[in-house]
């Protein structure tokens, strides 16, 4: 299967407060629709590669082959520009002073929020700003979960889980005396669903679980868990950073009571993201950090509490970090979820089919739904020596567990090697990877 490259070229939609005068410094454009494409809405691979300047780094010595998606993607220049134009002229503090600069930072910023909220299909009140998705996660279960738990209730997570959706459950399950519960997985990946079931009970207070698993690709039944834990009452969180970038995510129509995602899985900046929740929840939650924007009123006698979702963003914000993830947003949109997923599927196939003719090596996640992650080892070499030689070939992987230890344990391993895509790779990133692994099993054969 090969990657169309016939469509015109796709031109992100405009960008929350582009523009580079000061008559057009604050203001924030409506979210934007897909731009039409022809070809059935195929991504023209070079056209959106020269979105992203770094892909014309040389490495190394060689053509750059960026197969490193999983762990932070790589930035469009319609998102540099936005964070560049925050700083050269909007750059403020928000919602405080009454000076220009200050209202054109708050416009841009209150308009990102916009924008996010509507790519996630929820109310502006529901979107949070937080430090990516393992901030959103603890925020939830510290403010939302811990005031609720008590001695012998359980949180229910799955093997496949990032520790950013173990660690803050074991926390405060152990401030509490509360466990947590492990759904089991198959040898390809795929959630048990029968054990999934038989694991939720009258002590169950919280399901965790990914949308799509950082380390194999799998995606997970969340629709199905959704259903069954609204049928019991149990509230649930669903770790959207390897998903929002590839799927679509309705919040409302979904169900769930929590999603968090980072930003720079979305090509947008580091050290920001979101956690959407369902008002009501947010509104029964207590604030987790104190000070700032938080506040309605303060004296030594106690303080009142800002609406949400301010309730819960303490302090200065990343005001650039949500105009650039915003940004990001827009350009996922103009360029449509559904031809980038396409690309990716198809690429996927393109990239299973080349790693299975190479000797000795053995893929780690194999499920029927799985988004464009391969994880594999080699007979001859451990993956930390894969990824060496991969990039003295000039192709970037991710070596490692992944931080998912206890899926590693599941497969007994200590790490495997790991190749994610993003909308810009295409089969020549794949050949070179095969070509660079070729060289792995000549050396270490």
């Amino acid at each position: 299967m090969t990657v169309s490259e016939q469509s015109g070229r796709i031109v992100p939609s405009p960008l929350v407060g582009e523009g580079q005068g000061e008559g057009s410094a604050g203001r924030c454009a409506p979210p934007p629709q897909p731009s039409p494409t022809r070809g059935e809405g195929a991504i023209e691979l070079e056209r959106v590669r020269a979105d992203f300047p770094i892909l014309r780094e040389v490495v190394r010595g060689k053509r750059l082959a960026y197969l490193d998606n999983a762990a932070t993607t790589q930035k469009p220049e319609s998102v540099l520009r936005a964070l560049d134009g925050y700083y050269r002229h909007r750059n403020s503090n928000v919602h405080r002073a009454v000076h220009e600069l200050a209202e054109r930072a708050t416009l841009a910023y209150e308009g990102a929020r916009d924008h996010i909220a509507a790519y996630f299909g929820a109310a502006r009140e529901e979107v949070v700003f937080t430090r990516g998705t393992t901030e959103a996660i603890n925020l939830v279960a510290w403010s939302f979960l811990r005031p609720r738990l008590q001695a012998g209730d359980e949180i229910l997570v799955t093997t496949m889980e990032h520790h950013s959706n173990i660690v803050p459950w074991q926390l405060v399950a152990a401030e509490k005396g509360a466990t947590l519960a492990v759904a089991p997985i198959t040898d390809a990946g795929e959630l048990v669903w029968d054990e999934f079931l038989a694991r939720l009970n009258p002590r169950t207070r919280m399901i965790a679980l990914g949308h799509v698993s950082n380390a194999l690709g799998t995606v997970n039944p969340i629709e199905d868990v959704i259903r069954e834990a609204r049928a019991r009452g149990i509230p649930v969180l669903v770790d959207g950073a390897q998903a929002a970038a590839h799927l679509p995510v309705d919040f409302a129509a979904l169900g769930a009571d929590f999603y968090a995602v980072s930003a720079h899985k979305t090509y947008g900046p580091t050290g920001f993201g979101a956690l959407v929740a369902r008002r009501e929840h947010l509104e029964a939650m207590p604030p987790w950090h104190g000070g700032g924007d938080m506040i309605r009123t303060v004296s030594f006698a106690g303080s009142t509490w800002n609406d949400v979702p301010y309730k819960f963003e303490a302090g200065t914000p990343d005001i650039a970090g949500a105009i650039g993830f915003a940004a990001a947003l827009d350009y996922i949109r103009a360029l449509g979820l559904p031809a980038i997923a396409a690309h990716e599927h198809a690429l996927l196939d393109y990239a299973t089919a080349r790693l299975s003719e190479i000797p000795g090596l053995r893929p780690v996640g194999t499920a029927r739904n799985k988004g464009g992650i391969l994880s594999f080892v080699m007979d001859c070499a451990h993956p930390q020596d894969i990824g060496a030689i991969l990039d003295m070939e000039g192709v970037a992987i991710r070596t490692g567990h992944h931080c998912t230890m206890p899926l590693m344990a599941r497969f007994g391993l200590s790490a495997t090697a790991r190749a994610s895509l993003a909308v810009y790779n295409g089969t020549d990133d794949i050949d070179q990877l095969a070509a660079a692994l070729l060289k792995v099993g000549k050396l270490f054969g």
